[in-house]
């Protein structure tokens, strides 16, 4: 009874987070912000639903879930990284746009 809840409660903080990430990531403006969404609350959310699938699979059967642990470590490094070089990307790309300033004689 007391993993059940433990669960429950990990599944739903996971699918809040997740949900405030793809919320984030339809509403902000433009995006530098729009990467705050997925690679900041979508991740904790990813991460409350593989802990809660630990819990779940570590107490119902054969052992410790080590599936989920290497999925969190490839979300937790991948993530910041991809979000690091698309916002360079978009830096570059924005700077490509701006106007040469006026050359002094």
């Amino acid at each position: 009874m007391i993993v059940d809840a433990v669960v429950s409660i990990l599944v739903l903080v996971g699918a809040v987070f997740a949900l405030l990430g793809s919320i984030g990531l339809a509403r902000f403006p433009d995006l530098l912000t729009r990467l705050h969404g997925p690679s900041k609350a979508t991740t904790l959310g990813i991460g409350g639903l593989l802990l809660a699938s630990i819990v779940f699979f570590s107490t119902r059967g054969d052992g410790v879930s080590l599936h989920e642990l290497l999925i969190t470590l490839f979300v937790a490094i991948t993530t910041p990284v991809s979000a690091q070089l698309i916002a360079m990307a978009a830096r570059k790309a924005s700077d490509r746009k701006r106007p040469e300033p006026p050359h002094s004689p």
